[in-house]
């Protein structure tokens, strides 16, 4: 069910609103100037040329108002939102993310493909190098999966690396997750990542631009894309990133955006970690389990819809009885030792467990 415009929006309104978004150098800041100018995007586009100028527009937008780029432009994204499972949300009316529109340079116009309604629950961005490490990419699924258990959707950019990594942990782990793009959602950017994009789309979690949705992946789009990624979420964990990452804006912008920040430490000698530490010097949250992010958000816990379910792990009730080792869980429980190492491995990140000279010991709460 495509979802509606605003009260206030006629079918002619829209289509106008998505012909000023096609146009060129036209933004969130001048998209919003020309709306409160003239009104509506309708009498906007039919206002002359000398009346866009004295509003510091520049000719090419102006100019460009009624070519047939344009026009196609706007037909298409019409046409797009007659299909299941595709919208548009505008930033004036109720479904938009309420937190998304605390910034000042929120997106006008925000093409969703999938569930639209999850943008309005509780979020935890997930970033990181896109070349990550193997034990950065374990690291970012342990955290998605318990943070996806304990009620949060996931949120992050789609790209190759941690973004990946944490979009899958939380699809597998049966919750939700939102990919914010910087490419329009029918040019889709890393191709590697479209069966995954399709896969979330299609279980109940979100793929979102605000871009037309032809936009192919340029270089300026991805910071813009980064914003959105921090303005939905309360913070923004970064949990492999070198010092030229992108990775860094989003935590800035977070930060700039009243959002809590955390970033995991790393090797002193691995450049990926550099990143993150100087985050930690900046003032982010120095982070080793999941028990510290959810701590530091206990205002927002009781949002979350799923159950927590770290304390009911059977590898947790053996460890009360009595501390062992890995192997020692593998022969009591009857696991495979790898699915041993990867329990114990998130059991360690929620600050359920620790490990002591070779013996796994449940802790405390």
């Amino acid at each position: 069910m495509t979802t509606p415009p605003s009260p206030t929006c006629s079918p002619a309104e829209l289509e106008a609103r998505l012909r000023l978004h096609c146009l060129p150098d036209v933004g969130p800041r001048r998209f919003r100037t020309l709306l409160h100018a003239f009104g509506s995007a309708s009498a906007a586009l039919s206002a002359p040329a000398p009346a866009w100028h004295a509003l510091g527009l520049p000719e090419a937008s102006s100019a460009a108002r009624r070519s047939p780029d344009v026009r196609a432009c706007a037909s298409a994204a019409m046409a797009w939102l007659e299909r299941p499972g595709q919208h548009l949300l505008m930033w004036d009316e109720a479904a938009y993310p309420a937190l998304l529109a605390e910034l000042e340079g929120a997106p006008p116009l925000l093409f969703v493909a999938g569930e639209p309604s999850i943008l309005e629950r509780p979020q935890l961005a997930i970033v990181g190098s896109r070349r990550a490490s193997r034990p950065a990419l374990d690291t970012a699924a342990a955290f998605s999966r318990a943070l996806a258990q304990a009620g949060f959707v996931i949120t992050s950019g789609l790209a190759l690396g941690v973004d990946g990594a944490a979009h899958q942990a939380a699809l597998d782990a049966g919750g939700q997750t939102v990919g914010v793009l910087g490419t329009g959602l029918e040019n889709f950017y890393p191709q590697r990542h479209q069966a995954l994009a399709k896969a979330m789309a299609a279980s109940g979690s979100a793929v979102v631009s605000e871009f037309p949705l032809n936009a192919g992946p340029q270089a300026a789009n991805f910071p813009r894309r980064n914003r959105i990624i921090s303005g939905l979420s309360l913070g923004v964990l970064v949990v492999e990133a070198s010092l030229a990452s992108g990775s860094l804006i989003t935590a800035r912008l977070a930060a700039e955006q009243g959002r809590e920040v955390y970033a995991i430490p790393g090797s002193i000698h691995h450049p990926g970690a550099k990143g993150c530490h100087q985050l930690i010097r900046d003032g982010a949250l120095l982070v080793e389990h999941v028990g510290q992010i959810l701590e530091s958000l206990r205002g927002w816990q009781h949002l979350a819809s799923a159950p927590e379910p770290v304390p009911q792990h059977p590898l947790l009730a053996l460890l009360q009885a009595a501390p062992q080792t890995s192997e020692g869980l593998a022969r009591s429980s009857g696991q495979p030792l790898a699915r041993v190492l990867a329990s114990l491995t998130e059991l360690e990140l929620a600050g359920r467990v620790s490990n002591e000279a070779g013996r796994w010991f449940a802790r405390p709460g």
